[in-house]
């Protein structure tokens, strides 16, 4: 490349490409035009090329690091120092690149530009704001603020992060204004010298209303704000849903420091923005209105899916990197009743409490011995860590010492004296946990119970109880020798600090909002060279909330991707945040109101039934089998496939009545409220009065199988194998996870013989393109053997699948919309801001948000 390119390319990044263009005048015109043409390269590589946006009006003025750069080389260099892979110092690079990208040109005479970064729990959101202020400093950004939470702990490892990664590859180049022992207090300097030096200024501070105000009263004097004028500043929110939301003290002052600064660009960074979208953008509060951006997910993380699995979202494909549909097996249910044991009741006295090692307790501790032993025989000599979080009250954190420290003694005592039972003990639960996730899955040594049992004697040696909490004093620190701890705690290790070499969670803690169970999730992160050994030990209705999280994040996340695609701006769309019948969403929930969604483009289907419900049962079998009676009646029936007992069946041009008769008849499970009948049909009923009109005529198709001979409207059908998930904390409620194969959303197009490979967008794409089915539905039955059993043998105790047991034949069913997922329509079970009077996308002007109704 030409060298004369970097620097026409740092010209044009610092003033704009048409200031450049004019600046190089003198140079051949031929040459100016290729370097015009590579600058326009290089931008939209950085803004099409990273993580999925929303993003509003802004300057294309960066193209990425300049070869005049000083802070990102150095950060590379240090990554590279730490040996990670090129690939992965590649993702940060084109991740915080992105995020530069979206803010204004630091040239511009002003400006107040707010976005929100939507990253993983414990999936690298610090590494990336990182690399964000690297490249801040290195376009001349004069101050940065990292706002890191509200306990010292987290901002301590956040300021060892900075100083490690920035300030002590250039101790000439910044102006440390806090240190790893101390938060802020005012400097000697004024803020005024500070920012007229040639260093960079940096604080790392708490969320707290003492601190926040000393930097206020630092920076409010004639002369800082002079010097704040041509001085631009970043203000990094880590944890942005955490106090900086809707609160009487934190919101306003963070909103004070902003108003100080005329070239200001606050981003916060969390990976539960929930109260963040419910932000009233009228109210000139934090609401991101010039960006909300998806960090996109690391390849090795763990998050919920891989390990609670999640619902199907319609119109989208797995990720190969999620695993299992159902998650990996890695969770163990700690029975309700027993919870009683390990945290005190609501009127019992915390002081009093001493809680009971159950036998589930025992094994999450003997296993957390197990697997940091098979670390140290794979030459693994990291950090290995247990959490134990059942309350947040500390007096309970004390009464768990004793009796953790007495397992490990009894333990320590069996292991030398190499006492049989207890061996026997140590070895059957090695070889029950070591076969529901064997190492062979994720490519790594496999070992015998004799292989590793020379190690663990020593492991439970090296072992320390730590109780980390605001009182106590042996905190965990990771800064020195490999650690081997069993941490017990609360709201310390719930948000923000990573726990090194986390193996196993025990977790029975009481909570009922969507942000607060995420962040209490210590257990997503990375699991590298041990992705096999993690363990959680909960409840299973703890387990359940997970799961549904997991599909809330999925959506969420997808809807900032179609948003990105379609190129709408925070100011135009919201993002949908489903709800639950009984957790909340988050305790901000500012002006988040129902919100309106579209079945165009979706498929559903019925998973919950109540198995021992007769009357229910019969009442939606009668309802599908009168639908077969009614289409049959018209016309016979096309036979799909090659033949054999599992036959598929369809009847084509069925007028809607039936189905909206159908639909009307049948009770779906109140766990689906997305298959709400009645939504349903007033979703038919305004594609019916649509210019033009669709869905006025319907494909039926029914999917037998190799079950019990039913009758079924006449016809005489073999049904479906469903078994159901084994769910202890909703009797009567059989899960069947899936009954809708996603080829069977192509039953009625021509070509399903070969739609097996394709993927769920290609097989939307199909019907859409089809000129006479993109404006017809399809509505699929499934006879559900009342026997049906799992396909295969498990050993587990209890098994992920058991048979469905239920009191007669079920009927299911499927449905498909035609159309584009995009279209706002029938109100159903999300919220979000209302932005439906928004015309510009100036956001000072005052919106009206009704919240009439909201909890």
């Amino acid at each position: 490349m030409d060298p004369l390119y970097g620097v026409f390319a740092e010209h044009a990044r610092k003033y704009g490409l048409d200031h450049a263009i004019d600046s190089f005048a003198s140079l051949d015109a031929a040459k100016v035009a290729v370097f015009r043409v590579q600058f326009e390269q290089d931008v939209a590589r950085v803004e099409e090329g990273g993580p999925p946006i929303i993003t509003a009006g802004r300057d294309d003025w960066y193209s990425g690091p300049s070869a005049y750069d000083v802070f990102w080389p150095a950060l590379e260099q240090h990554f590279e120092n730490e040996d990670w892979p090129r690939p992965r110092i590649d993702d940060v690079d084109a991740a915080s690149s992105t995020v530069v990208g979206h803010t204004p040109r630091p040239s511009r005479t002003g400006w107040d530009a707010k976005g929100l970064v939507v990253g993983y729990v414990q999936s690298g959101k610090t590494t990336n704001f990182i690399s964000v202020m690297a490249k801040m400093a290195d376009v001349e950004y004069r101050m940065i603020i990292v706002l890191s939470g509200i306990h010292n702990g987290l901002r301590r490892q956040t300021q060892e992060r900075i100083d490690e990664s920035l300030s002590d590859l250039h101790p000439d180049k910044f102006f440390k204004l806090t240190d790893d022992k101390r938060d802020f207090l005012t400097p000697t300097q004024t803020a005024a010298a500070v920012l007229s030096s040639n260093k960079v200024a940096v604080a790392v501070a708490k969320k707290n209303q003492a601190v926040l105000l000393k930097i206020i009263d630092w920076l409010d004097k004639p002369a800082c704000k002079k010097a704040l004028q041509s001085a631009p500043v970043l203000i990094i929110d880590d944890e942005a849903d955490q106090a900086s939301v809707a609160t009487k003290t934190i919101n306003p002052l963070i909103r004070r420091i902003l108003s100080l600064m005329p070239r200001s660009t606050y981003i916060g960074y969390t990976a539960t923005p929930f109260a963040n979208v419910f932000i009233d953008p009228a109210d000139a509060d934090l609401y991101p209105k010039s960006f909300i951006l998806n960090l996109p997910r690391p390849h090795g993380y763990f998050g919920p899916e891989k390990i609670f699995g999640r619902d199907g979202v319609e119109g989208e494909d797995g990720d190969d990197d999620d695993g299992p549909a159902d998650g990996y097996d890695m969770v163990r249910h700690v029975p309700e009743k027993d919870v009683t044991l390990l945290r005190p009741g609501s009127k019992e006295p915390a002081d009093e409490f001493m809680p009971k090692m159950t036998t589930e307790l025992k094994d999450a501790v003997h296993w957390f011995w197990l697997a940091t032993a098979v670390r140290r025989a794979r030459k693994d000599l990291g950090h290995s860590t247990m959490l134990i979080h059942t309350s947040v009250k500390t007096a309970v954190h004390d009464s768990y010492r004793t009796p953790l420290e007495a397992i490990r003694s009894k333990a320590i005592r069996g292991l030398e004296e190499n006492d049989n039972n207890a061996l026997t003990n140590w070895r059957g639960l090695w070889d029950r946990e070591s076969a529901k996730v064997p190492a062979a899955d994720f490519k790594l040594t496999e070992f015998s119970f004799e292989e590793i049992l020379p190690l663990l004697a020593d492991v439970v040696k090296d072992t320390t109880v730590v109780l980390d909490n605001y009182r106590s004093e042996d905190r965990l620190d990771y800064s020195g020798d490999p650690v081997v701890a069993i941490a017990v705690g609360g709201n310390t290790l719930s948000r923000g600090l990573t726990l090194a070499g986390l193996v196993v969670s025990f977790f029975v803690r009481a909570a009922t909002a969507y942000d607060t169970l995420l962040q209490m999730g210590r257990w997503f992160g990375y699991r590298t060279g041990y992705e096999d050994l993690p363990r959680i030990w909960m409840t299973p209705s703890l387990e359940s909330a997970f799961r549904h999280l997991a599909t809330v994040e999925h959506e969420m996340r997808d809807d900032i991707d179609r948003y990105q695609r379609e190129n709408l701006t925070p100011s135009e769309v919201a993002v949908r945040i489903k709800t639950h019948p009984s957790l909340r969403i988050t305790a901000k929930m500012g002006a988040a109101q129902p919100a309106y969604i579209s079945y165009a483009g979706r498929r559903l289907q019925t998973r919950y039934f109540l198995r021992e419900d007769r009357e229910w049962l019969k009442t939606n079998f009668d309802a599908a089998a009168h639908l077969v009676e009614q289409v049959d009646s018209r016309s016979d029936p096309e036979r799909l496939g090659a033949g054999g007992a599992a036959a598929k069946y369809l009847y084509r041009d069925v007028p809607v009545g039936f189905i909206k008769d159908f639909l009307s008849r049948y009770q779906v499970h109140t766990d689906s409220p997305d298959l709400d009948p009645k939504l349903m049909i007033r979703y038919i009923d305004e594609q019916l009065a649509a210019d033009p009109p669709s869905l006025d005529f319907w494909s039926v198709a029914i999917v037998t199988g190799e079950g019990e001979t039913v009758d079924f409207g006449g016809m005489q059908v073999k049904s479906v194998n469903r078994s159901r998930l084994t769910d202890e904390s909703n009797y009567g409620r059989a899960d069947i996870k899936t009954l809708m194969s996603k080829e069977d959303r192509a039953l009625d197009l021509s070509g399903w013989s070969t739609t097996r490979s394709e993927t769920e967008a290609a097989l939307m794409k199909l019907r859409n393109d089809d000129p006479v089915y993109r404006k017809r539905g399809l509505l699929v039955l499934y006879p559900i053997d009342s026997t049906s059993r799992p396909d295969k043998e498990y050993s587990d105790v209890p098994p992920p699948r058991v048979p469905l047991s239920a009191v007669r034949t079920v009927a299911g069913f499927g449905v498909v919309f035609p159309g584009d997922v995009k279209t706002k329509s029938v109100q159903a079970s999300y919220v979000a801001v209302d932005l439906a009077d928004v015309e510009t996308d100036d956001l000072d002007e005052a919106l009206t948000v009704d919240t009439e109704g909201l909890a």
